[in-house]
């Protein structure tokens, strides 16, 4: 009986682990690559939102270092024409055109004279300027005088109850009072200052709304 030829058995491939086929691997290593990740997914959503932010962000910071700033008043200093509490914006553009000019309110960095007394230039104070360079400043009789004129003032609170010699202001300087003439630490006190001090002129008190005031309608001197 004749014998059938036996085809040789192909081998078998043996099964693959799913977890350790190389294929498989990179098959689940694309799909994780390609599924974005929780920050990208909230990136992509958001993307416009943060972008306006960013925006405003720098535009808030730019206007506070060069156009203006809000302010608060911590003293009586400048009594009655500011109170304890008011809330001011103080512009910066007008003083890259000109000096500050007699009756301004201005905000400024305390003179180095200060320092040893404890205040720094983090700090703020806020007066109204009464002469510039080349003018004298004289208080006498309750009254104050610049270039022997003496000096309307419907803002004060009280006449000063001091007298001061006369004080020419250097140039670069400034002459600042407080409107509270007696409760005030100002140039009366501890001299001149300088004008690359000035950090603005208080231009509007908007708080409270009540109150609210143009400051420069303040400044009726002559």
């Amino acid at each position: 009986m004749p014998l059938k030829s036996q085809q040789p058995e192909s081998p078998q491939t043996p099964p693959q682990d799913s977890e350790s086929s190389p294929q498989t691997a990179a098959a689940a290593n694309a799909t994780t690559s390609a599924t974005p990740s929780q920050w990208q997914r909230f990136w992509q959503s958001q993307r416009d939102n943060i972008r306006v932010l960013g925006v405003a962000l720098v535009i808030a910071i730019v206007m506070r270092l060069w156009v203006a700033e809000p302010r608060f008043i911590p003293s009586n200093s400048m009594e009655p024409t500011l109170q304890i509490g008011d809330r001011l914006i103080v512009e910066k553009v007008s003083y890259y055109l000109h000096a500050p000019e007699a009756g301004d309110i201005v905000v400024f960095r305390p003179p180095p004279q200060l320092y040893p007394y404890g205040y720094g230039p983090h700090q703020a104070f806020i007066k109204r300027v009464v002469a510039g360079p080349g003018q004298t400043v004289t208080v006498t009789g309750q009254q104050v005088y610049v270039d022997g004129e003496p000096l309307r003032e419907p803002y004060i609170q009280a006449p000063p109850a001091y007298e001061m010699a006369p004080v020419t202001v250097p140039p670069g300087m400034l002459f600042v009072l407080g409107d509270n003439r007696n409760n005030s630490n100002d140039s009366h006190v501890w001299g001149v200052l300088p004008q690359s001090n000035v950090i603005g002129r208080a231009y509007v008190r908007f708080w409270p709304i009540a109150q609210g005031q143009f400051l420069a309608e303040t400044a009726a001197t002559s």
